[in-house]
């Protein structure tokens, strides 16, 4: 595709239109006129139908997997190779999704003949995703300067936009030092441990349920069993990603801060060598990842997150329970980042949770709904509408409250949480059960 330049209409207006006036004006000067607009008529037509093929030499390569992180600026690098004979003065442009962002609409790049240049792109993306860039277009003057000609040309580039744990890193900074043991300070294990280490003689002071009675028996004298502090234990974020993580808390879906938790947790676990696994439901199991360790493993966890979006359907726990009793025969942690507050789940949770809590140990988070507070929590009302959202988050609170209460009988923790809390809060609560050895 070629269009004309501001350099066509130029030569224009200083030979062809003048030429048009004098031949109206002096009949005599007709045939000088008439050679000077023909040939301003073969001069462009050549250099449009000559420069045609300018860009046939060129190739723009594009990275195959580009990875980004939300709200922070990237890079993107073009390759432009010019394989023929003639320089190259290119304009770049690229369609980018809305999602995308960047500050200039068009690069330009000058390419000599037999010459590569590589094109560095700032690019900042809005929202977590993948995303796929899928043409270029690229645009050179003709050899006279009187066209532009453009071609669009075929690109394959992944763009994969992961969240932003730079501020949620840093307000755990102390976690992830490497100071011999992991953390800002020693932390003291409680208890003897679980793990069975050893036989020793029996010593003044041994519980007689640490006996090891067979032992004892063929020995002849008493022998104690030795137990060690258990170091790789099992971690699991149940993630609820139904209708209700769409709701919106700090300006972003729940879900993003659900998504925020379970990575930085993952890296959490990973610097005391237990194992991280994750699953994923909606109205159903949606993605199980086994609980490992490792940088490769994390990857796997942060792909399997990126692309998730809210789903418009209710959750099933009761299905979801009954996948994972199938599933972990170990006992683990499991964290459930869920939202409770709909008396319908909170009942269909109630129903089902003694299958996973007589092995497992259970902690629910969720985020503190808007409102729900005492009545008589924070400052004085000001009007009567005020008074009515008062009693209605009192009503959520006390709800809520005595749902904590009755999971509480059946060994599950439930914690409401703000929003910009939620990841140190559960962090905590992980190192408290690293502490107690409560798994």
């Amino acid at each position: 595709m070629i269009a004309p330049r501001a350099r066509l209409l130029w030569v224009f207006a200083i030979v062809a239109w003048p030429a048009m006036t004098l031949l109206v004006l002096y009949p005599g000067a007709a045939l000088a006129c008439a050679c000077l607009l023909v040939a301003f008529v073969l001069a462009a037509s050549a250099d449009a139908v000559f420069s045609r093929e300018r860009l046939s030499h060129l190739s723009v390569q594009f990275p195959e997997l580009l990875r980004l992180a939300k709200g922070r600026e990237g890079s993107l690098e073009i390759r432009t190779e010019n394989r023929g004979e003639q320089s190259l003065a290119l304009r770049l442009a690229i369609e980018f999704l809305p999602e995308i962002v960047a500050p200039e609409e068009e690069w330009c790049v000058r390419l000599p003949p037999k010459t590569a240049a590589s094109v560095s792109i700032a690019l900042t993306p809005s929202q977590r995703g993948r995303f796929v860039l899928e043409r270029v277009a690229v645009e050179t003057p003709s050899a006279l300067g009187l066209w532009n000609i453009r071609q669009t040309l075929p690109v394959a580039a992944e763009l994969r936009v992961y969240p932003d744990l730079l501020s949620e890193r840093q307000n755990l900074a102390a976690i992830f030092l490497h100071r011999g043991n992991p953390g800002a300070r020693p932390v003291r294990q409680v208890g003897k441990g679980r793990d069975f280490e050893q036989l020793r003689d029996y010593i003044t002071g041994d519980s007689v349920d640490d006996v090891h009675w067979k032992a004892t028996a063929k020995r002849g004298r008493p022998v104690t069993k030795v137990f060690q502090v258990e170091r790789t234990q099992e971690v699991y974020v149940v993630l609820d990603a139904s209708r209700l993580s769409a709701r919106l808390a700090g300006g972003v879906p729940i879900l993003e801060h659900f998504i925020n938790c379970a990575l930085i947790l993952c890296l959490a676990s990973g610097q005391r060598s237990d194992l991280f696994g994750l699953t994923i439901f909606t109205d159903k199991v949606q993605s199980f990842v086994r609980a490992k360790n490792g940088k490769a493993h994390y990857d796997l966890c942060r792909d399997t997150l990126y692309r998730l979006q809210p789903a418009q359907v209710t959750p099933d726990f009761s299905d979801l329970f009954t996948f994972l009793r199938l599933r972990l025969r170990r006992r683990a942690l499991l964290v459930f980042l869920t939202a409770l507050d709909d008396p319908a789940l909170a009942a269909g949770f109630m129903e089902s949770i003694d299958l996973l809590a007589r092995q497992h140990l259970v902690m629910v988070n969720m985020l503190r709904p808007p409102e729900a507070n005492p009545l008589f929590a924070g400052e004085g009302v000001e009007n009567v509408a005020q008074i009515y959202r008062r009693l209605g988050g009192h009503l959520v609170w006390h709800e809520l409250s005595e749902l904590g209460k009755r999971l509480h009988h059946h060994g599950v923790r439930l914690s409401l949480v703000d929003h910009s809390s939620l990841t140190p809060e559960v962090v905590a609560q992980y190192l408290q059960v690293k502490q107690r050895q409560l798994i």
